[in-house]
């Protein structure tokens, strides 16, 4: 019985390394082809490279409009996060503790938002952009990036809150706590671990978003990283260099964010789906 279980266990382990290695690969193979030039990239994609490459990297950041799209990428990216973080837990945690016919109505309207693919609703969308101004500039994307998150983030905190115990927030009450002390100093702090996994799970989208900033944003000018990538990928030829060193810049931010986050991501998830 013993020897079995081992068995079970080494065969696990090697197919969770292979699976890594597939996953992992990518990541590697833009990281190295970063470092070498376009007639490296097309000589022999998978070698090392020869010599440390950094001229792609310096023609980003000095001769193009690259650094204003990361600008446009952190701004869209945290300012849209925060406006998430500060309201979405508020909502739902009132559908959760308030548990009314017309909460639980709320609620079923924001989960039916998610089954409607954006391309549905996208022209009306960005009419109602012009309509109020909104259109070309980084306040529209912010704007629909935390209306398209309501849906998503009430469900992972309505399973969230039920797990916390009525208990706290009545002895916060009888000590005088108003509505939103109770919230904001005894349950918020008691939901990082959801809250992580709803920055990196949003976070990562927004940052990697190209539709939305490349047909709201005005054209002719920065728009954000993944789209001035776009730029240099050609009909007939691609500057490779380009596009695997402004890969690069725009990847590491989100591995060095994930790393921090893992530990709360992960059980947030695990959290979410058993108090669900």
């Amino acid at each position: 019985m013993q020897t079995k279980r081992r068995i079970t266990e080494i065969v696990l382990f090697v197919i969770t390394l292979l699976v890594a290695v597939v996953f992992f690969f990518p990541i590697f193979f833009n990281l190295m082809s970063a470092f070498k030039s376009n007639a490296e990239i097309m000589r022999d994609a998978i070698a090392f490279p020869k010599t440390l490459y950094l001229d792609s990297f310096k023609y980003l950041l000095t001769e193009t409009e690259f650094p204003r799209a990361i600008l446009n990428s952190l701004i869209l990216t945290v300012v849209a996060i925060v406006a998430q973080v500060l309201i979405i837990p508020m909502a739902g945690y009132a559908i959760e503790r308030r548990n009314a016919r017309w909460t639980r109505l709320v609620f079923v309207y924001f989960l039916a938002g998610m089954m409607i693919p954006f391309q549905a609703y996208m022209i009306p969308l960005f009419k109602e952009l012009r309509m109020l101004g909104l259109y070309g500039s980084l306040a529209g994307p912010i704007m629909i990036y935390v209306a398209g998150a309501v849906g998503f983030g009430c469900l992972l905190y309505t399973s969230f809150v039920k797990g916390i115990p009525r208990e706290v927030e009545e002895a916060a009450e009888i000590d005088g706590c108003s509505r939103y002390g109770i919230f904001w100093r005894i349950v918020f702090p008691l939901l990082g671990p959801v809250t992580a996994s709803m920055v990196v799970l949003n976070g990562l989208g927004i940052w990697n978003d190209f539709l939305m900033p490349m047909l709201v944003l005005p054209s002719g000018q920065a728009k954000t990283m993944v789209v001035e990538i776009y730029r240099y990928i050609g009909e007939f030829s691609s500057r490779w260099d380009m596009i695997f060193a402004g890969t690069a810049m725009s990847v590491v931010p989100v591995l060095i964010v994930f790393i921090f986050l893992q530990k709360y991501f992960v059980k947030g998830i695990a959290s979410g789906a058993t108090k669900g």
